[in-house]
């Protein structure tokens, strides 16, 4: 594995360690606009369901299962969160192979219309008490659906970002891919917030809950009618053009790539983790173990992610400026060391504490979020960049995101200490700080050639 670069912008490389290029190409600005319109809508609807669910969990809960407390049924719907992620490794595979040999945008169109689909059908089931055991059922398998569709979306978008990109703005024009899923978990969240706000906890219990879903239907065709109107990206053009597209990426990415694959792993490791500790894991944790309000629970995680998503695009663009290492070690390096504080202002029980304690945190998160995505898709050659990131991206995330919910309230329950999950926190980050000290510094590298 390379040893690390020094991050001087003309730092000289090597011929031998000098990836092959990509043939340059230039997108007017109206269409890099279109481009990141269209992926960054259908990036906001995969996540608006993730969103919703994490923030709906304790409602959720007691809707669609019968359980004799509130802290069991929480971990069953956190049960029922962390399933959809066990369909992400195989949609990965599936729809990850399929792009690398038909093309981005047919892949990432299919994706939206699976994940809209799916989403609108949770504000149709009937819960327990109209059901039975046949609500849970229903849950799971539309869980499964949405799972399995998101396999294809995060490296899909990725990939269509960054080969569409301009040399040396790919950290900025990736990373919105990264914006627009934290504007979805805000939308998600100041939803709920207004709902709550507007109908009353008990409203929203009983029927209020179903509308965030059922938005999905109309959110879903936009984004499918936007993504059918762009085309492919100019990489996978001229791939298609030259005969170069790989006819098995999967196995070319496991037989050549596997040094690329685990660099991508490393990086993935932290972002699954705190994002879903922010993301799904926040709200329920402030409700049950420190007594905030739902209302004041959903406000503060929302704006808490409101400013991640702020702040996305300006890490992108530094790390453009700066390099992709300086600002993943920085994220990494932050929650190593503040998580931990950061849970115990959250138990103060004060609104503007727990809001500052989110801000700090979720300064890390933008931090190594803005330089991520570029520096995955820089690790792969675009015959097998679609796959080889998807294959990495959603195992990792099935193992160490998907989980984070339901193994931060077990580690609760275990231990007795409600600050435990820090430590799971901080664990991911130190596997991804080592992991990023031995890659390579690929912001002032072209994007790699078949």
């Amino acid at each position: 594995m390379e040893k690390t670069l020094s991050n001087a912008k003309h730092t000289p490389v090597s011929r031998a360690d000098q990836p092959v290029a990509e043939v340059q190409h230039h997108v007017e600005a109206p269409e890099l606009r279109r481009v990141l319109l269209a992926t960054g809508v259908g990036h906001f609807v995969e996540w608006f369901d993730f969103g919703l669910y994490g923030t709906l969990a304790v409602i959720i809960g007691g809707q669609f299962f019968h359980a004799g407390d509130t802290q069991s049924s929480l971990l069953m719907a956190f049960a029922v969160f962390g399933a959809g992620f066990i369909m992400r490794p195989l949609g990965g595979l599936f729809f990850g192979s399929l792009g690398d040999r038909i093309g981005r945008k047919h892949v990432l169109a299919t994706v939206i219309l699976l994940t809209s689909a799916s989403t609108f059908a949770i504000g149709l089931l009937p819960t327990w008490s109209q059901a039975g055991i046949f609500a849970p059922v229903l849950l799971v398998i539309a869980r499964l659906v949405q799972g399995f569709a998101a396999g294809g979306e995060s490296s899909g978008a990725t990939t269509f970002l960054a080969e569409y990109a301009p040399e040396h703005r790919r950290g900025f024009f990736s990373c919105w891919v990264d914006n627009f899923g934290f504007m979805a978990f805000v939308a998600g969240g100041g939803i709920v917030l207004l709902l709550t706000a507007l109908l009353g906890d008990n409203a929203m219990y009983d029927w209020g809950w179903r509308l965030p879903f059922l938005l999905a239907g109309p959110l879903g065709i936009t984004g499918l009618y936007l993504r059918n109107r762009l085309e492919d990206t100019p990489v996978f053009k001229q791939m298609a053009k030259s005969g170069a597209v790989e006819k098995n990426p999967l196995r070319k990415a496991l037989s050549t790539e596997w040094r690329a694959l685990l660099f991508c792993v490393g990086f993935v490791t932290i972002k699954a983790v705190g994002h879903w500790v922010l993301q799904a894991f926040m709200p329920s944790y402030l409700i049950q173990n420190f007594s905030y309000s739902k209302l004041a629970s959903y406000a503060i995680t929302t704006s808490g992610l409101l400013a991640i998503a702020l702040l996305v695009p300006v890490m992108g663009w530094l790390s453009d400026k700066y390099g992709r290492k300086p600002l993943m070690l920085a994220g990494c390096a932050g929650f190593m060391v503040f998580t931990y504080p950061a849970l115990m202002w959250m138990s103060h029980g004060d609104v503007i504490s727990a809001l500052l304690a989110m801000l700090v945190l979720g300064t890390f998160i933008a931090a190594f979020d803005g330089a991520c995505s570029a520096a995955m898709a820089e690790l792969f050659p675009s015959n097998i960049r679609y796959g080889g990131m998807a294959i990495a991206y959603n195992f990792t995330v099935a193992i160490f995101g998907g989980i984070t919910p339901y193994f931060s309230i077990w580690l609760i329950g275990i231990t007795g200490d409600k600050f435990s999950p820090a430590y799971y926190v901080m664990a991911a980050a130190l596997i991804t700080f080592v992991t990023i000290l031995k890659a390579r510094e690929t912001a002032y590298l072209p994007l790699r050639r078949h």
